[in-house]
């Protein structure tokens, strides 16, 4: 038997409107489907039976299947024939352990593809009206993930990126925002920094909370995960360029409806 392929598709920041048409194609014609927990529901009904859908969602602090079943997963219904769709939140390669499954099919000689998709780093601040970089503000953003800053083999450089790009971008730190916060501060990021924290952003259910470096624990204290971290004067543009407003777009991949002016109002 030829073994079949796997594809990793990037699903995007959660807007299913923002999947690429690649991987849209690839889930109309896939017939396994294994999938994140943040991936957005409504691209799962663009699946058809008798596709195989399997759930492999890792939610913050609860891995329910380790990243080798999930490996071994892939490798054995490749090796059986079938095409696959592994489709992961964001995009493969940015914290999406895409590297990983790849090295995981290349060893065992299975062919693959990467679908790129658009990163949460990216979209979801543009939804929260936040550029990343700008021409009178910032030249420079970094993207960092923020789960292990309470661990002392922290793998990310916080003394350094304090002060050595504008705009800070941080994935998975909501709950130790209270411990990255110091860090900056302590290393040279002025406390009267802009910071927002979005939640849930690109959907409807998205919401922004924006402060400094010194308030923004506090001012984000409610909020819950899945959420994004902004640091940098690129924030002070949130309001004059909040364009999306989640009540009055009627999402779904068969298109937008633009929000009236009374909706905006």
């Amino acid at each position: 038997m030829n073994p079949g392929k796997v594809y990793l598709v990037g699903a995007g920041p959660g807007d299913p409107d923002l999947l690429t048409v690649r991987g849209l194609n690839l889930l109309h014609r896939a017939q396994i489907v294994v999938y994140d927990q943040l991936v957005n529901p409504a691209l799962l009904e663009e699946v058809s039976p008798p596709t195989i859908k399997i759930y492999v969602g890792k939610p913050a602090g609860r891995h329910l299947i380790a990243q080798e079943e999930i490996n071994r997963l892939l490798v054995g219904y490749a090796r059986r024939g079938y095409q696959v769709v592994r489709l992961k939140g964001g995009d493969p390669f940015v914290f999406g352990r895409g590297g990983e499954e790849g090295g995981a099919l290349a060893d065992a000689g299975i062919p693959f593809e990467i679908v790129p998709g658009v990163s949460s780093a990216v979209a979801v601040p543009a939804y929260a009206g936040i550029p990343l970089t700008h021409r009178k503000l910032a030249s420079s953003f970094a993207v960092v993930t923020g789960h292990e800053a309470r661990k002392l083999q922290d793998s990310v450089d916080w003394p350094k990126l304090a002060t050595a790009v504008d705009t800070l971008v941080i994935l998975m730190g909501l709950g130790n925002l209270p411990v990255i916060v110091p860090k900056l501060i302590a290393h040279g990021r002025a406390p009267q920094t802009p910071a927002a924290v979005i939640r849930w952003g690109t959907t409807i259910a998205q919401e922004t909370v924006t402060g400094t470096l010194a308030d923004i624990v506090e001012r984000s204290a409610h909020v819950e995960p899945p959420a994004l971290i902004v640091v940098g004067d690129v924030v002070h543009l949130a309001d004059k360029l909040d364009w999306f407003f989640p009540a009055a777009y009627n999402h779904g991949i068969h298109g937008f409806e633009r929000p009236s002016e009374l909706a905006r109002a």
